[in-house]
């Protein structure tokens, strides 16, 4: 075991690292992320697979809060699938935009969460899921999401259009 992870563990943090790394690029380069291009896709199915792998590891007991994430990432993607193709009307690229980038936010939960509960060897930044100061951590990359999907919601409505990619 590398760093207390599981075999599982180990396969379900690459598979991690691939979309938070495409989801990344995606809302550098493409200001969103955009399910039709590579990069989209690419981030979409690693996120499923994230998901996906996490339901088999139990760590910390039974099925407990990362589980949850998992389902409520799911049905997330599932709604922001269904507003990309344009089934919610005129808000359809506005609670397509949110959803994908709000998936994003969620990687970022259990990312701090097992990285800095591991890391670094020896001395770890938190002592856990329940640590004040990686909660005050997660309070603050949330205050940088809703900045972030704010600034993206504004130039969506300024450009009086939907997404690149996503139904008229």
């Amino acid at each position: 075991m590398i760093l207390g992870l599981t075999n599982l563990g180990a396969v379900h943090t690459l598979i991690s690292l691939v979309a938070i790394g495409a989801g990344a690029w995606a809302l550098v380069r493409d200001k969103a992320i955009i399910p039709d291009n590579g990069l989209g896709k690419t981030y979409v199915w690693a996120t499923v697979l994230t998901c996906v792998t996490g339901f088999g590891i139990f760590q910390r007991g039974g099925f407990g809060p990362p589980h949850m994430l998992g389902i409520i990432t799911l049905l997330v993607l599932g709604l922001a699938a269904v507003a990309w193709r344009g089934k919610l009307g005129a808000a359809s690229a506005y609670v397509a935009t949110v959803c994908y980038s709000l998936t994003f936010f969620f990687h970022m939960i259990p990312g701090f969460t097992e990285t800095f509960s591991r890391l670094p060897l020896g001395s770890p930044l938190f002592t856990g899921p329940d640590d004040p100061a990686l909660q005050k951590t997660i309070g603050v990359v949330f205050v940088i999401f809703l900045v972030g999907v704010t600034v993206q919601l504004i130039r969506l409505h300024k450009s009086r259009r939907s997404l690149p990619g996503a139904p008229a």
